[in-house]
Parts: C-alpha cells; structure tokens; sequence
C-alpha cells in the first residue's frame, strides 16, 4: 500500500483527494493535515464523505510515516512551506499548485502532463501537477504541436466552473452572484498561459505564436470546456489521424469524432478532444472536470506512474447519463 499524507486537506481539492484516495485499490490516507480543522472529523468539512471514512484532521506533520505527500496548498505556499518544513529525501511530493510548473534551475520538480512527461514523471522524487485550464487547453493544442503547424497566433476561449476558484467565499464565487451570470477574467494574462507556453515548446520544438486566453467564469459549479483555434493548411483527414495517434496510449484523453459536451467529462479523470476545419481555421473543442483531470484525478494518475502501479488505478470514474 502507498502510505499518504495531504496538505491542506480542508479545500476542494483536499475533499476530491480523500474522496478518490478512499476507493484507491493501492493507497492509505495517513494523514490529512489542517491546522483551522485539527481534531475534526473530516466529513465535518467534506459531508460527501458521510459513512465513507472516520478520518481526522490533524495539526501534525508525520512524514516519517507516509511515502508520498500532496500539496493542496494556494499557489505560492508550497514554496514556502518547503523553506519552513523538512521533507525525507525518500518522501515524494505531488504539488497542485502552480509555484513549481515552470523548469528552473532552483528546484527539481517535473511537470506532471502524464500525456508528454510519462517517464519523466515516472523517475521523478518531485511533481508540479499541471493547471485546470493549463491541463484542458494544452490537451487540444499538444497534437497540432506535434504536427509542427502552430505557427500562428491561438485564439483560446475558455469557461470554468465556481470550484475552480477554491473553497473560500469572495464576490465572484458566492452563489446569488455567479448564478445566471457569465462574465471574464485575466484576459490575454492568466497564470496558466506560461506553463502552456512551456508544453506546446516542448513537443513543437519552438513557440513564436502567441496564445491568446480569455478565460471565463461559468455559473456551473465543475468543469472546464474550451475552444481554441489555430490557422493552418493543414487537411481535416491529417489532422484527425494525428490527433488519434497522439493520444493512442492515453488511458484518459481521448478523440471524439463527434461534438463534444460538458457532462461526458463532469466527475470523471477524461478530457475529450474534438476537431473541426473552416478554411483555414482549425477549431479545437476540448473539456475535462476542473477538479478531477485539471487536478487531484491527474495528481492520483501521477501517483500511480511514480509508484509503477496501473495508471488508471482508482480513477475509473464514469460520467453520468443525465
């Protein structure tokens, strides 16, 4: 068994964490730390979990006792935490924020995209597990990367659910705003647009095209559906048959020769991928649940490539018909 500790185990992401981690055929939750919540059952926090577990949140930090642990910090705590706390060098670290996605000499963490870093991530003590929106629109771009023919500014529109803004209440998140509402954020400069940037040079070689990103705030509560489009000479035939051999291996993204729709990804760890051609202009339609593939169901399928285990091993989620 993959002994398990989580930090910042009261968010969402700490909550979908325990929840997948309880039915994981291979892991043990030892301990699920939040300093606010010590002492209290989980499922004061996370009633989901009613009758699923009789977990505690601790205050403590046993790392002597687990093998991996994840950060379910805010982004810029896990760097700090790392300059305050020592972790045995035996321990693995999963991190769900954003402060080690980008390659840089100061850290050796490896950028936990299952889809292009498999051995990467499969070698590595550290993993940076990938964005929400950074996971969904680099799974529509990878394969025209591929193909050599981003070439050309990208024009990437993108909406999310209210869970991708964290658990804590603010203006845009509490329900009497964002219900019946829409509205956008960080255009043309969300933080995820670097380590995008950093994939689609990594499988293309170069990058000299801007990615213009407009995200959106959806007023459903999970999932993140995008639509990004790249101009090209490229046929629809090629391009299809290269979307499907890139992601051939992929045991949770996948091609869909139909139009594709939110709820066939909501709870579960898949991202769907469409095409479509006019002209010049090929449309990429892709989407993923913004907790489970664009966090902690990616974070788990890391898990399991680093300890060599099934990669699908507790993920094997399904969509609901309705």
């Amino acid at each position: 068994m993959i002994k398990i500790g989580i930090l910042g185990a009261a968010g969402y992401t700490g909550g979908e964490l325990i929840r997948l981690l309880l039915n994981h055929p291979e892991a043990e939750i030892v301990f699920a730390n939040s300093e606010s919540n010590a002492g209290n059952p989980v499922t004061d926090v996370h009633e989901g979990l009613y009758g699923e577990t009789d977990l505690r949140f601790t205050g403590e930090l046993p790392f002597d006792k687990v093998d991996v642990v994840f950060f379910c910090f805010g982004h810029g705590k896990s760097e700090q935490f790392l300059k305050e706390h020592t972790i045995p060098d035996n321990v693995r670290i999963i991190d769900l924020a954003q402060d080690f996605r980008l390659a840089a000499p100061h850290h050796d963490f490896v950028y936990g995209l299952p889809e292009i870093n498999k051995e990467a991530i499969a070698n590595a003590r550290h993993v940076a597990n990938p964005g929400c929106f950074a996971t969904c629109i680099q799974l529509g771009l990878l394969p025209a990367a591929n193909m050599g023919i981003i070439n050309d500014d990208v024009a990437v529109n993108a909406i999310t659910g209210s869970t991708g803004a964290g658990q804590k209440a603010t203006a845009t998140t509490h329900f009497s705003w964002r219900n019946n509402n829409m509205s956008i954020y960080k255009a043309f400069n969300h933080q995820h647009v670097p380590e995008i940037r950093q994939s689609l040079r990594q499988v293309q070689g170069h990058l000299d095209a801007e990615i213009d990103f407009i995200p959106y705030r959806g007023d459903f509560a999970r999932g993140i559906f995008a639509t990004e489009v790249v101009k090209t000479d490229a046929g629809i035939d090629d391009i299809v048959a290269a979307y499907k051999a890139f992601y051939a291996q992929a045991p949770f993204t996948h091609y869909s020769d139909k139009a594709i729709d939110l709820k066939q990804v909501v709870n579960t760890n898949k991202a769907l991928v469409h095409c479509d051609k006019h002209g010049n202009k090929l449309l990429v339609t892709v989407c993923i649940d913004n907790l489970l593939k664009g966090a902690v169901g990616q974070a788990v399928q890391n898990m399991n490539i680093m300890f060599g285990i099934d990669e699908t091993a507790g993920l094997k989620l399904k969509a609901s018909a309705f």
